[in-house]
């Protein structure tokens, strides 16, 4: 009995495991392409995830980028109070942002109107928002507030402004049962 007791709770954790990298892990996005995690050769600032609204870039943590209509092509207007509820992403400290797998839009990196360093694509100042609290919400999506509508990021750079067809939960990423394979 404790053998099997031992193979269950083996299978459990494998699963629970398994789950977590799904779901946020560092070596590849929700999509099964390569993410932009911190490591060797990456910009550790985006990725690619697929939502509710389709694919969309999203942060280091698996979060949904947004970017506001209020801005302009290389520049925020997204005030002090506004970055509480709409964090930037930050741009890496060094020479520019490489290119990400999965990404056609160029990253490059502007000012902030507090003056720190932020990712763009495609020319938008990317953000994320506080009512996201794990990785695949898009609370900030059509939201309209500082001066302009909050909408998701697609791999192109360009905003995502309808949602997409209707596909399997998140978490079930490859049919089967929900196991994923």
């Amino acid at each position: 009995m404790s053998g099997s007791t031992f193979t269950v709770r083996l299978l459990g954790a494998t699963a629970t495991l398994m789950l977590v990298a799904a779901c946020g892990g560092t070596t590849t996005s929700p999509v099964g392409n390569k993410s932009a995690t911190p490591g060797a050769g990456t910009s550790g600032v985006v990725g690619v995830a697929t939502t509710t609204l389709g694919p969309v870039l999203v942060d280091s943590k698996g979060f949904t980028v947004y970017m506001l209509t209020a801005d302009t092509k290389g520049h925020s207007t997204c005030s002090a109070t506004c970055l509480q509820y709409w964090p930037l992403v930050p741009a890496p400290a060094g020479a520019g942002i490489p290119p990400v797998q999965g990404v056609s839009a160029a990253l490059a990196a502007t000012k902030a109107t507090s003056g720190a360093s932020m990712v763009t694509a495609g020319g938008w100042p990317l953000y994320t928002f506080v009512k996201d609290t794990a990785p695949g919400q898009v609370a900030g999506e059509g939201v309209k507030t500082f001066g302009g509508t909050w909408y998701a990021v697609s791999p192109s750079g360009a905003p995502v402004t309808t949602a997409a067809s209707p596909t399997p939960a998140a978490t079930s990423s490859a049919g089967g049962g929900g196991y994923g394979y």
